[in-house]
């Protein structure tokens, strides 16, 4: 066989694959991208109102955000965002495990059915809940308050349905040998299964906290005082006047909420992708 015959069969060089590769990616990067872009421009133009032309044209300075820390509520939203998106990981995390172990491992009544319904919860738009969750909280008396931003959301079925499905995926032989010693069941799963589900509980940990922290339309409909309110609400409400909407204001507040988010993005994206893989192969 000639040489030319196999320059021609030989694969690409491994930098001749990247390059192609970042061709088709920078495009759709680039579509990704320009809409932060956009957001922390107009945030640092304070007269540009909501035109980009405007904003990159400048003068660009910090006014914005400072007047974003001088308001008097900005600190309280972030305070409550805070609590909230802590509370409903924690509570997330902990009933992901507990069920989602139980209708991986164990043999309950009705489990096909259970494991169905959490699966079919999945498909039911959460709009659709609002006015039912509103009324419960309601007569619970729970309007206005922490319960009302925390409860409604501290169980999620994807996260049970996600552990479920990794728990599947677990070899038995720990547990096994630990129950031949006389371990209970709660310290087979506090020992052993809890620190197999390390992975698969970060990737719930975040997709929660991702979730919450930039929840807009149930906070709005369930909270009525300016000392509840969470960040995006209190923004979108501080940046609105009678008749315009400071556009500088609510993109630098954006920015800033949207740093956390980005963060835990960056710094977890493995676990990320590896957790919507999670049992994907059963």
């Amino acid at each position: 066989m000639s040489a030319d015959v196999l320059r021609e069969s030989a694969p690409p060089p491994p930098w001749g694959r990247s390059v192609r590769r970042w061709l088709w990616l920078t495009p759709l990067l680039l579509t990704m991208l320009l809409p932060f872009f956009w957001m922390v421009a107009i945030s640092l133009a304070p007269h540009a109102g909501d035109s980009l032309a405007r904003a990159l044209r400048g003068p660009w300075d910090l006014s914005q955000y400072r007047s974003l820390f001088a308001s008097a509520g900005v600190g309280r939203y972030l305070v409550n965002s805070a609590i909230v998106a802590v509370a409903v990981v924690a509570l997330n995390v902990i009933t992901a495990a507990m069920v989602g172990y139980v209708l991986g491992r164990r043999r309950v009544p009705g489990e096909r059915f259970w494991t169905l319904g959490i699966v079919a919860t999945l498909m039911v738009p959460k709009q659709t809940l609002m006015i039912p969750l509103y009324l419960v909280l309601a007569r619970f008396g729970w309007l206005d308050t922490y319960a009302a931003l925390i409860l409604p959301f501290a169980v999620d079925a994807f996260g049970i349905f996600l552990v479920r499905q990794y728990v599947a995926a677990l070899p038995l032989e720990f547990e096994e040998a630990a129950r031949v010693d006389g371990a209970s069941d709660w310290r087979i799963f506090r020992d052993i299964a809890l620190p197999l589900l390390r992975p698969v509980l970060a990737v719930v940990a975040i997709q929660s906290f991702l979730a919450n922290w930039n929840s807009f339309l149930f906070p709005l409909v369930f909270i009525d005082s300016d000392r509840m309110r969470t960040l995006p609400v209190g923004l979108a409400l501080l940046s609105q006047s009678e008749h315009s909407v400071d556009w500088g204001f609510l993109m630098a507040g954006s920015t800033i909420a949207s740093l956390p988010v980005l963060a835990v993005f960056v710094v977890f994206q493995r676990r990320i992708l590896a957790g919507m893989l999670a049992g994907s192969g059963k």
